[in-house]
């Protein structure tokens, strides 16, 4: 039983802009944080063995086929970092494009979990409407994100066996 009652189309047009802040808020707080606590907290986003360098995704949900198809949280926040494409294949603009695709998934994580607020004015149904609705809405674009990263890696490490190679030619 919901803690407040409240017609249903009240419900839905709460549910919308609940939705809609939370989204702008998390998104806007989180793009706050400096980009050196990514740095700090990057056991927060380790690859996992199971996901086999970002290729699970692949096999799984053929992300390269759909993943162009998301659009990017630049087009409502401004201020992020577009992560449609790479800026540079500099170690510098690589390690950039990598923190804030943490930053990203870390965005994504936050918003699932305040869908249990909506079990204070949802009927039950409706709650787990919500529910089922930040996790659908998020973990393609976290999906995104775990699949992107190992490549990101790699091309870091090619570009610092690189930089080194250089270094030792001279």
């Amino acid at each position: 039983m919901p803690f407040v009652e409240l017609p249903l189309l009240w419900i839905a047009l709460l549910d919308a802009v609940v939705w809609l802040l939370l989204h702008l808020v998390i998104s806007i707080v989180i793009q706050r944080i400096p980009v050196y606590w990514f740095v700090r907290n990057d056991w927060l986003f380790r690859q996992f063995d199971w996901e086999q360098e970002g290729r699970i995704w692949q096999r799984l949900f053929k992300v390269k086929k759909w993943k162009g198809y998301i659009p990017d949280g630049t087009l409502f926040i401004r201020s992020g970092y577009d992560k449609r494409m790479l800026h540079g294949r500099d170690r510098t603009s690589l390690s950039l494009f990598l923190l804030e695709s943490r930053r990203a998934e870390f965005v994504h994580w936050l918003t699932i979990v305040p869908s249990v607020l909506f079990f204070l004015w949802n009927p039950i149904w409706a709650a787990w409407i919500n529910v089922g609705y930040a996790v659908l809405f998020n973990i393609p674009l976290i999906i995104i994100q775990r699949f992107n990263r190992p490549r990101l890696e790699r091309l870091i490490n090619v570009e610092l066996v690189g930089n080194t190679r250089r270094d030792c030619e001279t």
